[in-house]
């Protein structure tokens, strides 16, 4: 099995997996009128089939006990169940976060959900793995939290006029961060008690339980969306190749960074690899100002927010990463 053997490669990987969770959205922009719940079927087979495919090349290199086939015959099944557990939770909080964006848009979502989805998963994650300075994981974490706002306040100022804010949008965000916050204390669990099971055997079976979720929880969305009419799942055979191409490529993304998140996790812990993770709105925003130009004729305000964000998040990385090392 690949792991890191420096505090330096495993800080790569963590950066490559906010990098990751930050860009796998951009698959989703490039189609035109397309309903995200028919999107999130190829998504969540594109996050399983990364997942297994690095799981039978970095995570059987070397074969051993640590191989992924050896792991997964001697782990310990109720690992197995808090992995594909942490998988399904997940599955329904990320739905629920895009909802949210729809009802209440980036600049309210965001903060909401991740912020408490940082905050949870990365003190419960603590909680059973007290690995790091609890001091300086704490004040990268609340730099972080202030990035997020920051992110917020930038998108807001784009805002021309006023408008209600729907006390539904803000449920439905305030949701999907106490799910989210949820999942990482189960990989922490299954990673650290027991019979283990190795970073990429727990990346198998989170995104097993993502897509047997998808099963149970897409359906229902698709008959009673939370925004939107109904959408038939012959809508879903009747899209371009190009979009299903776009969705398992999306999926592919999120279950790369995903894995390098939990091998990078097994050096580090789990609380500081979530945490530097969940920088991934930094690069969404990124995106948003580059790519698609979202910040054009921003005012000096929203430039403000925005400069101020990155300075906090980048000031967040280095309290993070400073407190593995102390």
């Amino acid at each position: 099995m690949f792991a890191p053997t420096t505090f330096h490669a495993a800080l790569l990987m963590t950066i490559t997996s906010t990098i990751c969770w930050g860009s796998f959205a951009n698959t989703f922009k490039g189609t035109k009128n397309y309903r995200f719940e028919l999107y999130y079927w190829d998504y969540t087979f594109g996050i399983f089939l990364a997942a297994l495919l690095l799981a039978f090349t970095l995570g059987s290199q070397g074969g051993g006990p640590t191989a992924f086939l050896a792991n997964l015959h001697a782990a310990d099944n109720i690992n197995l169940f808090y992995a594909a557990l942490g998988g399904f939770i997940f599955n329904i909080a990320n739905t629920l976060l895009v909802a949210g964006i729809e009802i209440v848009g980036l600049a309210i979502a965001f903060p909401v959900s991740i912020g408490i989805a940082l905050v949870e998963g990365v003190v419960l994650s603590y909680a059973l793995q007290p690995r790091g300075s609890a001091a300086l994981l704490g004040a990268g974490i609340a730099m972080a939290i202030v990035a997020l706002v920051l992110i917020g306040k930038a998108y807001g100022a784009l805002r021309t006029g006023t408008s209600a804010v729907s006390r539904r949008g803000v449920i439905v965000c305030v949701i999907s961060g106490l799910l989210m916050g949820i999942f990482a204390p189960f990989v922490t669990r299954a990673m650290t008690r027991g019979a283990t099971l190795t970073p990429y055997t727990t990346a198998v079976f989170l995104t097993l339980g993502a897509l047997i979720c998808c099963f149970f929880f897409n359906p229902l969305l698709m008959r009673k969306p939370i925004v939107g009419t109904p959408v038939a799942m012959r809508e879903y055979f009747r899209a371009p190749a190009s979009y299903h191409v776009l969705g398992l490529l999306g999926g592919g993304i999120w279950g790369l960074g995903t894995v390098f998140n939990f091998v990078a996790a097994s050096l580090v812990g789990v609380a500081i690899s979530y945490a530097i993770g969940q920088a991934s709105p930094m690069v969404a925003c990124l995106w948003g100002v580059f790519a698609w130009k979202e910040f054009r004729g921003a005012n000096t305000r929203a430039k403000g927010y925005l400069a101020a964000m990155f300075a906090a998040y980048v000031l967040a990385l280095v309290l993070i990463a400073r407190a593995y090392v102390s």
